[in-house]
């Protein structure tokens, strides 16, 4: 593959690229939903990957009806996705050998996540990887998440290398496709 022009620094996402994390969200939403006695459809919930929170509240509202407690659901999923990162968190294939190669080439890398600071701190240094990029951008860094560019500049500007001499690096997901944060 040829690029355009000689990228200058790397941008990385981090769920579904670096990390499996958007398998495991998936799973822990979906159980979540079974465990309050409903059915959550997996192409619903691939449909509100990637939506601002009230966005995602207002989809499960009309989906489940009024009754649904969202809060709840959303506190055990996450309560579920923490528990499963302990034992099945993993990385993607290729990820030590392309790091390796950028660190030959000098390229300096950041991530752009919309996971929480706290949880892309805690998957990067469990797998001993938060010292091999230059800065890590999380949710809260930004006004506006993804699919909006406003992480990858932000994390561009991070490594002082103009966005149009970046490399994004994005999961096999569209780039709307990310796991809702609620607001």
């Amino acid at each position: 593959m040829t690029l355009p022009r000689t990228p200058h620094a790397v941008v990385f996402d981090m769920d579904g690229l670096i990390f499996n994390t958007e398998a495991i969200y998936r799973d822990a939403a979906i159980a979540a939903a079974a465990e309050a006695g409903y059915l959550l459809p997996l192409d619903f919930y691939l449909a509100t990957i990637g939506l601002p929170g009230e966005a995602t509240r207002m989809l499960f509202g009309e989906l489940f009806g009024n009754k649904f407690d969202f809060d709840s659901f959303w506190t055990d999923a996450t309560q579920r996705f923490h528990q499963a990162t302990l034992s099945q968190l993993y990385l993607k294939a290729g990820v030590i050998e392309l790091l390796d190669l950028l660190d030959e080439l000098q390229l300096p890398r950041a991530i752009a996540t919309s996971s929480r600071r706290e949880d892309a701190q805690h998957h990067l240094t469990s797998h001993g990887l938060l010292d091999r990029f230059h800065a890590v951008v999380a949710h809260g860094d930004y006004t506006r998440g993804k699919p909006n560019p406003d992480p990858f500049l932000m994390a561009a500007d991070k490594l002082g290398v103009e966005p149009a001499q970046c490399l994004a690096l994005e999961d096999p997901y569209t780039a709307s496709a990310r796991h809702p944060v609620p607001a």
